[in-house]
């Protein structure tokens, strides 16, 4: 597949001159401009390079720690199911977790539940 990281880079210029911060906080998921990434690193989706993504740790205004969500019904561990977000079923890729800019964020989706969270950290330390 070509990917035309010309119009993500158009983009990515926006998201980083126009973007104000937003209070975000753990367990939070969030519409996030992931933008076009190499290989087979997670890509944010349509237009706007977007795609929903789950606020694993919040570090400062300026960073957070995100999973990338996916709609995708794959069946792997790296998979791990939270439920329906947004009317869709999804899962978390705990292999594609990443350090993002707050700039980043669009939208607040929704706050995941406590128990599932935790299931997720689980997973993710024992992917270390």
């Amino acid at each position: 597949m070509n990917k035309d990281y010309d119009e993500w880079n158009k983009m990515k210029k926006i998201v980083n001159k126009n973007r104000t911060r937003k209070l975000y906080h753990k367990r939070d998921i969030w519409w996030c401009n992931l933008g076009l990434n190499v290989g087979y690193e997670q890509d944010g989706t349509g237009k706007d390079y977007d795609r929903p993504a789950l606020i694993l740790k919040d570090f400062n205004q300026y960073v957070c720690l995100v999973i990338p969500l996916t709609s995708s019904s794959k069946i792997s561990k790296y998979y791990i199911d939270i439920g329906c977000i947004g009317g869709k079923k999804s899962k978390a890729i705990i292999s594609q977790i990443k350090l993002i800019d707050t700039k980043r964020l669009i939208n607040k989706v929704e706050m995941l539940d406590k128990e599932v969270f935790n299931k997720i950290r689980k997973a993710v330390r024992n992917l270390i």
